[in-house]
């Protein structure tokens, strides 16, 4: 809870940068990324989008690699998979286990590569846009692009009361640790029981109060945001177009490329 995504968003200098431009990097790597034919641009992406969180984003080193390495072990477990059972050719190696032979050919552990190069290009793109923009931030833009007020508001909502309700929680259960109320599996169960019984009541008296206090303000039915206005300046039109160029160059080279 001391350490969110937000707070690096906030304290980090590309967060006065202008928004929209942000999220034309992140969308064009996206798009790039998810149609390029070869692993080679994804891990062009995923390099660029990572040193500029890192280098201009003011990110620690250990703190990227940590988040990235959530999403990583879901990852390697598809790769193997799709390796092993996906594709046709001739086996780069094979072995026996339990009397099935299983092997990887060209064309599985290709795809896989890409899979994994997609996922990692992609992840470094939204981990650019989290960890440089705050969230409030990007409802603002939301709301500028013309989304129904109602959806950007409870998208709002919705994610203020996360945090009030993750700290509701880790408070009961310290609580209940404290009393010994995981020493065993019957009591943990129980503990998770009176948990949960405990954030819906909760969450109903917050509901209750966000009510009361929205209205005691006027609240009608739409939610003023600040969108400040940031210009784009020219270093920033140059490293875009730059990266641009890069990523371009990249997939108009390596259209129909393979790795193996």
């Amino acid at each position: 809870m001391t350490y969110i995504l937000d707070d690096y968003a906030i304290l980090s200098p590309l967060r006065s940068r202008n928004n929209w431009l942000k999220l034309a990097i992140v969308a064009f790597g996206i798009l790039v990324g998810v149609s390029a034919s070869s692993p080679l641009v994804p891990f062009t992406i995923a390099l660029c989008m990572s040193f500029a969180t890192i280098y201009f984003g003011r990110i620690p080193v250990k703190f990227y690699l940590q988040i990235l390495s959530v999403p990583s072990g879901f990852v390697l477990v598809s790769i193997i998979v799709i390796a092993f059972f996906f594709g046709e050719g001739v086996d780069i190696f094979s072995f026996s286990l339990f009397g099935y032979t299983l092997g990887v050919n060209p064309e599985g552990l290709n795809m896989a590569l890409l899979i994994l190069a997609r996922t990692f290009g992609g992840m470094s793109c939204l981990f650019f846009l989290s960890l440089t923009t705050p969230v409030i931030e990007l409802f603002a833009v939301l709301k500028k692009a013309k989304l129904p007020d109602s959806f950007v508001e409870i998208a709002m909502m919705m994610y203020r009361y996360i945090f009030v309700f993750l700290d509701v929680a880790m408070g009961v259960k310290y609580a209940q640790t404290v009393r010994l109320g995981y020493r065993d599996f019957r009591t943990s169960f129980r503990s998770m029981v009176m948990l949960g019984t405990n954030l819906f009541i909760r969450s109903w008296e917050q509901g209750e109060k966000l009510y009361l206090a929205m209205n005691s303000r006027c609240y009608d039915g739409k939610l003023i945001m600040y969108d400040e206005k940031r210009p784009v300046k020219m270093p920033e039109i140059l490293l875009t177009g730059a990266y641009f160029t890069i990523v371009i160059t990249v997939f108009w080279f390596t259209r129909g490329m393979s790795l193996i």
